[in-house]
């Protein structure tokens, strides 16, 4: 059975908008990888901002591939450790 688009781009929306929320810097605020920790963030963030707007113009595949990219940026934050996050269902730790 082919998989349901929209309820792949609606589950993937839901899934990186809760792993943003739970994404906190790990960091000492004003180092390096402080800002590493912000620039991750904020690509995700952009990814997220990106795809909504994909969704709301009709675009389902370019919305999910933004919602996956901007998931992929916050878990990789995860895996170098620039983010404190202790849920292994949103992030690969």
């Amino acid at each position: 059975m082919a998989a349901d688009l929209n309820e792949k781009v609606e589950r993937y929306e839901r899934l990186l908008k809760e792993a943003l929320a739970k994404a906190k810097f790990a960091p000492i605020e004003g180092s390096h990888m402080h800002t590493v920790a912000s620039d991750y963030h904020t690509m995700a963030s952009s990814y997220y901002g990106d795809g909504i707007h994909f969704v709301e113009n009709g675009d389902p595949v370019n919305a999910l591939v933004c919602f996956s990219y901007g998931h992929a940026w916050l878990d990789a934050g995860a895996r170098l450790g620039v983010f404190d996050v202790d849920d292994d269902v949103l992030f690969t730790i």
